[in-house]
């Protein structure tokens, strides 16, 4: 199995995944892969095939987003020479190319109506027609499917095929966001880490500190793995120190220079004379209630409104961050 194909997890939610996995990879059905954006659905696609009887056979991949209607199709399905304006030959579709083996259709929820129907062709007989064509071409091309959406409300709304979601979910393979796998945070991030210390010619990963470990446990990882690799990575990378431990993660790579343009306001502050604040007249309680309010919205201002970013920021674990927020319900984003 490719190398680049290998997923990390131990967790009980992700031990879970690999048996469903396991079970479905060898039956030649239609699977529908879900979850938050970075959790590794395009990997788990890839391991369905592998483990597959259609191992050696092509392995095709297409990001419904990527194109447009039109030209979707087009590669969907290929076309004739002279089937639309610069088609001077013709062209097979992924479906053609990925013959005897497994297609990967990621971002399904990108996929228009008109290919939509199509596609409910190609699962029920297994044929279809080239754009500008009459031909009818026989395939035997195993479907994969993946999406971050909830298609059945897509299917409410009608812009979704009932049929189609019928039939393209033989089974679905749900995938846990990061925050539901605490048990793999840290040996997912010394993994990336390792891999990024090789990368820059390091002798050894130098791992972090206890209290980085904590940071690492804290963060709710909207990104989910992409976004701890890219942390783990980024930050490992711009260590003066490459031997020491890391201390503070940056989890928002547009920190940096927030907090440079932060010193630059103090600076000039502090250059200002002392002058007398109102809330030097104010009950202890309520000039408290001010300054935290003011701390936290400079916080959330500073984070484009992330508030795990922002709990950064303040010192603060994202849980002490929502209790703050609850004590100041008017607190809210513009």
């Amino acid at each position: 199995m490719d190398h680049s194909i290998r997923i990390l997890g131990e967790s009980k939610p992700m031990t879970r995944v690999f048996e469903q996995v396991s079970r479905a990879a060898p039956l030649d059905r239609p699977i529908l892969v879900v979850g938050e954006r970075g959790t590794g659905k395009e990997l788990i696609a890839a391991r369905l095939h592998f483990l597959s009887r259609r191992w050696d056979r092509p392995y095709v991949k297409i990001n419904c987003g990527a194109f447009s209607e039109g030209i979707l199709e087009s590669e969907l399905f290929g076309h004739e020479a002279g089937a639309f304006t610069g088609a001077t030959k013709r062209q097979l579709g992924r479906f053609e190319r990925a013959h005897g083996g497994s297609l990967f259709l990621d971002e399904l929820g990108n996929l228009p109506l008109a290919a939509q129907e199509r596609m409910l062709r190609v699962i029920e007989y297994g044929e279809f027609e080239r754009v500008g064509g009459q031909t009818l071409i026989q395939i035997d091309t195993r479907l994969i499917a993946a999406t971050n959406e909830h298609l059945p409300d897509r299917v409410t709304a009608g812009d979704f095929r009932g049929d189609l979601l019928d039939r393209l979910t033989f089974d679905v393979i749900t995938l846990p966001p990061l925050r539901e796998r605490g048990e793999d945070i840290l040996r997912l991030a010394e993994f990336f880490g390792i891999q990024m210390a090789s990368e820059l010619g390091l002798d050894n990963f130098p791992g972090w500190t206890r209290e980085a470990e904590a940071a690492l446990l804290d963060y709710p990882w909207p990104g989910n793995v992409r976004e701890l690799r890219h942390v783990v990575e980024r930050n490992l990378y711009q260590q003066e120190d490459s031997s020491a431990p890391i201390q503070n993660w940056v989890f928002d790579p547009f920190e940096r220079v927030d907090n440079q343009d932060r010193a630059t306001r103090i600076t000039d502050i502090d250059s200002q004379p002392a002058r007398h604040s109102p809330s030097d007249d104010l009950p202890l309680k309520e000039a408290i209630a001010n300054l935290e309010r003011s701390r936290l919205l400079d916080a959330l201002d500073a984070s484009r409104w992330h508030q795990a970013r922002a709990a950064e920021r303040l010192g603060l674990s994202y849980h002490q961050m929502r209790a703050l927020l609850r004590k100041y319900p008017d607190i809210k984003k513009p």
